[in-house]
């Protein structure tokens, strides 16, 4: 009886070799120190007391003697609580348009048929293309002929509604199934109860993608606030910091106090939706 040969073990597309998760690795961890390791110097700045000196040829990364004084500092310096409140009313108002308008846009592009649909996406399409920078100009005109002019809902307004957002919605309601509006349009069902019953159940996690990109864009935006806002009263937190660069300009421990402080509510936000955050770039990247 002849013996058969047992097929050899070949290496597939999909097989991967020690030294390529090695370099895999490798490259992980070069990108997580360029990332991080900004962030973790302007922590350790912050801590830090006025007798250390940050400028040594040899660096120190972690304080001798670590403190919270630069904190309290910022806070005397600037009304940063306030300026802090503007923020969150600013993010509010912006996540809040697109929560809503990103979705019942999305919606309609996604699963409604109507006459200059594909026209419609085609703009939408080529907002994307031109920067913020070409129609910032025409975005104040705006704003002060609508009165809005150095208040806070003239800085939210014009990201509202985020044209990305509106295309990354679309995406995520084309992945549920049309059978499914199908047996719901013969029930009787109506668009809103379509959306209502049927669509935001199956999107909670790219909303909440919709959600953090907006809270981030409208709480790290710096060029709009101080184009629009003239009152020192109205400052977000971003432009409110600059008081810092101006008053201590030789005490970089303050100015990294600061960043630490504005950097802190993304953090919490992120946090708290990060495993939602992870189920909408899933339902973004696979379809069906």
């Amino acid at each position: 009886m002849a013996a058969h040969a047992r097929p050899g073990r070949h290496s597939g597309f999909n097989t991967i070799t020690t030294g390529e998760k090695v370099l895999r690795y490798a490259l992980l961890l070069l990108v997580l120190a360029l990332t991080v390791s900004p962030f973790l110097w302007q922590l350790s700045t912050s801590l830090k007391s006025l007798d250390e000196d940050i400028y040594t040829q040899t660096p120190s990364f972690l304080p001798e003697h670590p403190t919270l004084d630069n904190y309290a500092q910022v806070a005397e310096t600037i009304p940063v609580w306030s300026y802090a409140v503007n923020s969150l009313i600013v993010a509010a108002i912006v996540i809040t348009g697109n929560a809503v308008g990103a979705t019942i846009a999305g919606y309609a592009l996604a699963k409604l048929r109507f006459r200059g649909a594909k026209l419609l996406l085609g703009l939408f399409l080529a907002t994307l293309v031109l920067p913020g920078e070409v129609t910032i100009i025409s975005q104040y005109v705006t704003i002060r002929s609508l009165g809005l002019a150095d208040t806070l809902l003239g800085v939210a307004l014009p990201g509202a509604i985020g044209m990305l957002n509106v295309l990354l919605m679309r995406t995520a309601f084309q992945a549920i199934p049309p059978e499914m509006d199908e047996a719901a349009i013969i029930d009787g069902a109506t668009a809103w109860e379509r959306l209502r019953h049927i669509g935001l159940p199956n999107v909670r996690g790219m909303l909440s993608v919709v959600i953090i990109f907006a809270f981030i864009g409208a709480w790290d935006d710096f060029l709009w606030p101080l184009i629009v806002l003239t009152n020192p009263d109205n400052y977000t937190l971003t432009v409110g910091l600059q008081y810092l660069n101006g008053t201590f300009s030789a005490n970089p421990r303050l100015i990294a106090a600061g960043t630490m402080i504005s950097f802190v509510p993304i953090v919490i936000v992120f946090a708290s939706l990060q495993r939602f955050f992870f189920r909408g770039v899933e339902e973004g990247a696979i379809k069906g």
